[in-house]
């Protein structure tokens, strides 16, 4: 089905290729895992066998790449999209009809579909991703999981022969991750199965579906490559030390005992305090309701829950990026959602589900500089962006837009930490994250909350969760379901299921 012979990729502007060398052969119905760390060209390379590189990017190719017996460079764009689907790493970007059953239906149209026919697999594809419920809902009022899902069945619909799914579980809770997986296993289990090349860095859930192994380095390159468990088995030293997660190791390490939860700074002043809070975004349903709560300085709070349980209106309507339909919040004793654009910024930093959305600047170097007014403020961006690796020449000069996702996320989270804010509210601060930045991203929040910075961190990484906070937030249908020590809820089962955490 895919055959690679030294496929290399230089975005147009860039000075170092994204991708060199890659040979690759992967049979018809059999599954590769592509691992690496950020910025190793993993969704170039899902862009590559998908035909959008070098048909829809600028650049410079070499080397050859065949599939579905199609030389890539040589075949139309449309005749490549009839054969494969992709799901981008920023799914929100792929999804372009209003309501989510028209969005599923867009595909099947564009192919000629009969009616009826149509109607019944967008029901199915929407059932196969998750969301059977949602049809008639905008996509625009969708969680960033749920947008995640809806993309899942826009490509599922059309039935494509190769399946291209770059972190396909990256904003889904960790319940709705299994069932995803679940639900791809039994496509492989048909008489005639797809082609699925996935791209993750928690390889956990991937491994039992993948029959090979591609791991590329910082630079493009392949660093190992064969059967998957095999190969991971036999290069696991070689492949952490790369920045790549190994298999089981996140598990093993969420099992850790986390932080303490006492907040830090005056006993009794809360920095934020919110009661019966409530949302709804238009004429559907709410998204929040009678939520009451306190943050005080220095307080580490994760908050988590299934998608669409309303954690990113929680983390906005705090961070004064929307203003409550009931009830009030408070931060620092004044409404965040009145206060000037330049006060609020200096009291909460925010971080979107999506980086790209809060970037201003045409290059990364800049970017961080937005809005700073002192020396000792534009020496922190410079520390930042060399402690999250964003300070090389080629990626300081790049556009924030041209970044990885998890280069992009690291991005936004400087942003947030450089203006040193009263709270940090990070929603999915570890999406597309390598280990070793994963590591590097720990230490700076440890560090900035250890100095008196609250932090509520909207989350599905459970690892995340037990390193750096000590209290969990659980939301269920948009109410609080739980409210108590991170730990005790990590240890605790049947409370993690009812949260959609396991």
């Amino acid at each position: 089905m895919i055959r690679a012979r030294g496929l290399g990729w230089r975005y147009a502007g860039r000075p170092r290729p994204a991708l060199r060398d890659v040979d690759l052969d992967l049979d018809d119905g059999a599954c590769l895992l592509v691992a690496g760390p950020s910025g190793s060209g993993k969704s170039t390379l899902a862009l590559a066998i998908a035909g959008l590189v070098p048909h829809e990017f600028a650049g410079a190719w070499s080397g050859e790449l065949v599939v579905g017996g199609r030389d890539v460079v040589r075949t139309p764009r449309i005749d490549l999209a009839a054969l494969a689907g992709i799901v981008f790493q920023e799914s929100s970007a792929q999804l372009v009809m209003e309501l989510v059953e028209d969005d599923v239906a867009f595909g099947l149209e564009n192919r000629g579909w009969e009616r009826a026919a149509m109607r019944r697999r967008v029901a199915g594809a929407l059932a196969e991703a998750g969301i059977a419920g949602a049809a008639r809902r905008r996509g625009v009022t969708l969680s960033g999981g749920e947008q995640q899902r809806l993309a899942l069945a826009g490509v599922l619909a059309p039935l494509p022969r190769l399946l291209v799914l770059d972190e396909p579980t990256s904003n889904l809770d960790p319940a709705g991750g299994a069932a995803f997986y679940e639900r791809l296993a039994r496509l492989r289990e048909g008489p005639d199965p797809p082609t699925i090349v996935l791209i993750e860095h928690r390889v956990d859930l991937a491994l039992p579906l993948a029959d090979r192994l591609l791991a590329l380095d910082a630079e493009g390159r392949p660093l190992a490559a064969g059967p998957a468990r095999a190969t991971f088995a036999a290069g696991a030293e070689r492949l952490a030390a790369a920045g790549i997660w190994t298999p089981g190791e996140a598990g093993r390490r969420a099992a850790w005992p986390g932080p303490e939860g006492a907040p830090v700074g005056e006993e009794g002043v809360p920095l934020v305090a919110a009661t019966g809070l409530g949302h709804r975004y238009g004429d559907g349903p709410p998204a929040l309701t009678g939520v009451s709560l306190e943050i005080r300085a220095g307080e580490r709070v994760a908050l988590v829950g299934a998608n669409g349980s309303g954690k990113s209106t929680l983390a906005r309507l705090v961070a004064g990026l929307l203003a409550a339909s009931q009830g009030t919040v408070r931060l620092d004793g004044n409404d965040p959602a009145r206060l000037p654009a330049a006060r609020l910024a200096r009291r909460a930093g925010y971080v979107f589900q999506d980086p790209a959305v809060q970037f201003l600047s045409s290059r990364v170097g800049d970017e961080l500089r937005v809005g700073l007014r002192t020396s000792a403020e534009r020496a922190r961006a410079d520390d930042l962006l060399a402690a999250l690796d964003l300070a090389r020449p080629d990626l300081a000069d790049a556009s924030p837009y041209t970044l990885s996702g998890g280069e992009q996320r690291r991005l936004s989270v400087a942003c947030a930490l450089v203006r040193d804010p009263a709270i940090l509210v990070l929603d999915e601060p570890t999406y597309g994250q390598d280990r070793a930045h994963f590591e590097v991203l720990v230490r700076l929040l440890r560090e900035r909350v250890a100095a008196g910075t609250a932090l509520l961190a909207a989350t599905h990484d459970l690892l995340f969760a037990g390193e750096v906070t000590g209290r969990a937030i659980g939301l269920r249908a948009g109410r609080i379901d739980f409210d108590g020590p991170t730990a005790a809820l990590l240890s605790d089962g049947a409370r993690r299921a009812e949260l959609a955490l396991t």
